[in-house]
């Protein structure tokens, strides 16, 4: 290893985004990934249609939906992930 002083490290600068609330924001988020809401809502909707299903007493279709449901939340991480490479690699270049 070369003795020398290490190169000086340059922070990247945080991006400054106005005050915002929560509406402004979750639509800001909804814009730069748009797959995230869209598979929590797709949860959300299969999870319901299970429980319907569940509380009518149709077991077997229960079981199919809460498979879905898994599906469904595999989808959203998958999602989740995706947009944070997406980002990082953007921030990158």
């Amino acid at each position: 290893m070369a003795a020398g002083s290490p190169p000086p490290l340059e922070p990247i600068p945080m991006p400054v985004y106005r005050d915002e609330g929560f509406a402004d924001k979750f639509r800001r988020k909804t814009r730069e990934n748009p797959l995230v809401p869209l598979g929590c809502l797709c949860t959300l909707g299969v999870l319901t249609y299970g429980l319907i299903s569940f509380k009518r007493g149709n077991t077997r279709h229960s079981q199919l939906m809460m498979r879905a449901r898994v599906m469904a939340q595999g989808f959203t991480i998958a999602a989740l992930l995706g947009g944070m490479v997406a980002t990082a690699l953007k921030a990158r270049s």
